[in-house]
Parts: structure tokens; sequence; C-alpha cells
């Protein structure tokens, strides 16, 4: 009796733990590849690196690392040089500025606020209004934008267009069209090349004296036209790579989302005599939401790590006019300033974070209203 009760104890502690014990590898492997990557670079943020003979130097500096981005001698690599907004800079800043504070005032009024969640607001658009100031002050014919906002371009533009263009063929694709089948293969293939491809491929359609397009180039009079001497044109060809190899992501899960959705309630408004707007509008819409959010989600979070594209189509050029935050941080590590590459990662990632959830609060609060 006594070897069998030892038997029955040991069988239910077996039960109980073998759950942990077959967690615990996956566990193991994510704090060695990535909390112990996060700690160790968190503490080179606070820190300056020199590489000696016969071993490494790591010295304790402090905020030096991050002072020096934001207001030492990288702050116009990393913010960009200021200028005076114009007046229609001053106007889309003013209008910023009265929505944020209608946003917090409206919701310091409602029945449902809560101290965290205000302060946690307000931090947020302290956050907005820096950028959105920076923005107008960089985004001028003065003022020059240094790879924080280069970056932010990059995602919010980027991403605009990609989601756009993709639910308009999601859209098109979703209809009983001739041919659909073999568009719907033709629209994936960019998405099947790598960013360094792309990023030779544009390089060479962007060549206006010898490449494919070149006649075309000069029958429009762009001849004599660089796009990588050119800041805005050298940003535009990044962006139009990223958007065209980026796009057919949109698509596919998009189009999967539209042919997933219920289809009662669109024969119903048609009966009812709905147009193709009021259908997309009240019924398409609201269904593909939480897909959507999810899709420019998982997109922003990739978008602001973007480094293929700009390093090899113009080497971050012309100057560091195409450089984005982590090639800026790529940048400083070769060249053995690893401190400063360690703050610019932890900047990032305190922007993506920051970024996302606010992103996600403001979906989820939109949701809740449509529903």
């Amino acid at each position: 009796m006594a070897t069998r009760s030892a038997w029955a104890q040991m069988n239910r502690w077996i039960e109980q733990v073998s759950r942990s014990i077959f967690i615990w590898p996956a566990v193991l492997v994510l704090l060695f590849f990535s909390i112990f990557p996060l700690v160790v670079s968190l503490y080179l943020s606070f820190a300056r690196v020199r590489f000696a003979r016969g071993g490494v130097e790591v010295q304790f500096v402090g905020l030096a690392n991050y002072h020096k981005l934001l207001f030492g001698s990288e702050q116009a690599h990393l913010l960009g040089v200021l200028a005076s907004p114009s007046p229609l800079g001053w106007l889309v800043f003013l209008a910023l500025l009265a929505g944020t504070v209608f946003l917090l005032v409206n919701y310091a009024r409602s029945t449902g606020r809560t101290a965290l969640g205000l302060v946690l607001r307000t931090a947020f658009a302290v956050l907005f209004l820096a950028l959105a100031w920076l923005a107008v002050s960089t985004l001028n014919r003065d003022g020059r934008p240094g790879t924080l906002m280069v970056t932010l371009v990059y995602v919010y533009v980027g991403i605009a267009c990609q989601y756009l263009i993709g639910l308009g063929l999601a859209l098109l694709t979703a209809q009983d069209l001739p041919g659909r089948r073999f568009f719907r293969v033709a629209f994936m293939l960019p998405m099947m090349i790598t960013p360094v491809g792309v990023a030779y491929m544009f390089r060479m359609l962007a060549d206006t004296g010898r490449g494919p397009f070149a006649p075309i180039w000069q029958a429009m009079g762009l001849g004599d036209f660089s796009w990588v001497n050119d800041p805005w044109g050298a940003r535009a060809a990044v962006l139009i790579g990223d958007i065209w190899q980026w796009t057919p992501f949109m698509f596919i899960v998009l189009l999967a989302a539209i042919e997933g959705q219920a289809q009662e309630p669109i024969e119903a408004a048609v009966v009812d005599g709905a147009s193709r707007w009021q259908i997309f509008r009240h019924i398409t819409l609201p269904q593909i939401l939480p897909v959507s959010t999810a899709l420019i989600l998982i997109r922003m979070i990739e978008a602001y790590k973007i480094i293929d594209l700009p390093n090899v189509l113009t080497n971050g050029g012309p100057g560091t006019a195409t450089e984005s935050l982590t090639l800026h941080a790529f940048i400083a590590w070769r060249t053995l300033d690893i401190g400063s590459s360690a703050a610019i990662a932890y900047l990032l990632m305190v922007l993506v974070t920051v970024m996302s959830v606010a992103f996600v609060q403001f979906v989820r609060r939109r949701t809740t209203e449509i529903v």
C-alpha cells in the first residue's frame, strides 16, 4: 500500500510539473536570444566601448550617449536641422495642438477616466506634439529632416500607400472578373524578391543615363536628373521600392479577409438597394477592421526596421538624406561607436512600443464605437 501511495504521489507530481518541463526549453532559448541581448545592449547604451590591444574597455558614462544624440554633436544627424515653420506648417501644428488638447480635455471629463490613463495620454500627447513640431520644422525648404523624421516618413507614408493599394487590388480581384487568378499570382511576385534584390533593381531603374528606362526619362526631360543626388528624389526612390515590395503582403491578407466575410448582410443590403460604397463602408470595412489592425501593426513594427533599401539603393545618401534609424545605428556600430548604436536602438524600441500601443488603443476604441 505504501508503495502504491508513493507511486500515485509521484504520478501526480509529474502531471503537475510536466507542462513546466516542456515550456522551460523555449523559455531558456528566449532568455538567451532575446532577453540577454536586450539587457547587455541597455548597459552598452550607457557606456563607452573602446577596442584596445588585448581586449575591450567598457567605461560607464551614464546618459552621455543619449545627450550626444538628442542635444550634442549628433543632434542634427538624428533630429535634423530645425527651421521656422512655414505658414502652412503653423496651421497644421496648431490644428494638431487643438485636436490633442480637445481629446485630453474630453477624456479628463469622461466618467471612465483613471489617473494612470490620464498620465499616459498626457505623456503620449507631449511626444506626439514634439514629433509634430519636429516635422513642421524640418520638412520645409529651410530645414533638413534627420534619421528620426525620415524613418517616420518611410513608415507612415509607406504603410498608408501599401494599405490603400492592397485594399484596392483585393477588392478588384475579389470580383468575378476574367483572369483574376493570374493577377492574384502576379501581384504576389514582388514579395518573393529579397529587399537587397529590390534595391538593386530600383537602383538600375532609377539610372536616368544608362538604365532600361533611360529613353523614357530623356523623353520626359529628366535625362539630367539624378534620383540619388536629390534628397527627396532619393527618399522617393526608397519609398517606392518599399511600397512595391510590401503591397502584395497587404493584398493577400486583405483578399483573404474580404472573401471570408459573411455574405448574408451583403445580400440583404443589395436587396434593400444599397450602393457598393454603402456596402463597403457599413459592412465590409467593419468586418475586415480586426484583420486590418493586425496587418498594419505587423507592417508598422517591420517598417521601423527598414535598412536594406536605403543602404543598398542610396548608401544612406546623398549625405544622410535617406538614412533610417536602423541604418543610423548600423553605421554607428560600423564606426565602432557601440554606445551610440545601442542608444539609437533603444530610442527606436521606445518609439515603436509607444506608437504600437497608441495605435492599438485607438483602433480598439474606434471598434467599440462601431460595434
